[in-house]
C-alpha cells in the first residue's frame, strides 16, 4: 500500500468547536479515519486505551491540563506521532520542552495551508515509524529463528553426540538438501528429541 492509499487514524484534543469545526473540514474521510474529537486529557486517556491512534492532535490549553504531558506520552509510543499546538506567545518555552521526545509542535494562529503542510509531515514522521516498526518486528524474528536452531544444535550434541559444528553443518546441510528453512529443519530436530 502506498501513502496515496493509506488513510490515518487522528484523535484531536481540543476543548474549542471552532478550532475542531475548521479541523474537520481538513480531515477528509478519505485520508484521515477514524476522527475522533475529544475535549480534556482524560477523556483522551480513556480514549487512547480503547484503541492506537496515527495522529494525537493536542490543542492546548484544555480544560483539565495543558497537554504537554499527553503530547510527549503519545510521542514515545512505536505508533502515534504528536503535534502540540500551542499560543504563540508560549511557543519557545514549550516547544524547548517537548521538542527532544518528538512532539511537532506549531504556535496559534495558523492558516490552514500551515497546518495541511503539518499534516503531510505527520503521515512522514508515521511512515518512518511503521518502517522502524517492520525491522525492529524482522530482528526479533531473526533472534526466534537464531534460538529455535541453537536449541535443536544442542540437543544434536546431547542426543546424537555430535560436536557444535557438526550439529550447525547437520542442520545447515538438511536445509539445503530439502530446500527448507533451517528454522523448519531445526523445529523437526526439536520434536523429534525433546
Amino acid at each position: 500500500m502506498n501513502m496515496e492509499e493509506r488513510t490515518y487514524s487522528v484523535l484531536v484534543v481540543s476543548s474549542s468547536d471552532k478550532f475542531n469545526t475548521a479541523l474537520s473540514s481538513l480531515l477528509t474521510k478519505s485520508r484521515y479515519f477514524p476522527v475522533k474529537f475529544v475535549g480534556s486529557v482524560s477523556a483522551a486517556n480513556r480514549e487512547l486505551l480503547e484503541q492506537p491512534y496515527d495522529f494525537v492532535i493536542v490543542n492546548s490549553p484544555l480544560t483539565d491540563d495543558p497537554g504537554l504531558r499527553l503530547a510527549i506520552t503519545t510521542a514515545g509510543s512505536k505508533e502515534t506521532v504528536s503535534l502540540l499546538l500551542v499560543r504563540s506567545d508560549f511557543y519557545d518555552e514549550i516547544f524547548e520542552k517537548v521538542s527532544k521526545h518528538g512532539v511537532f509542535t506549531l504556535h496559534k494562529p495558523l492558516s490552514n495551508s500551515t497546518f495541511s503542510l503539518a499534516l503531510e509531515w505527520m503521515e512522514s514522521a508515521r511512515e518512518r515509524l511503521r518502517a522502524l516498526e517492520k525491522k525492529s518486528l524482522s530482528f526479533e524474528e531473526k533472534m526466534e529463528e537464531i534460538r529455535i536452531v541453537n536449541r535443536a544444535k544442542w540437543l544434536l550434541i546431547s542426543e546424537l553426540k555430535m560436536d557444535e559444528p557438526a550439529a550447525h553443518r547437520h542442520i545447515e546441510k538438511q536445509a539445503m538438501d530439502r530446500c527448507l528453512p533451517k528454522r523448519e529443519i531445526a523445529e523437526e530436530i526439536i520434536k523429534k528429541y525433546a
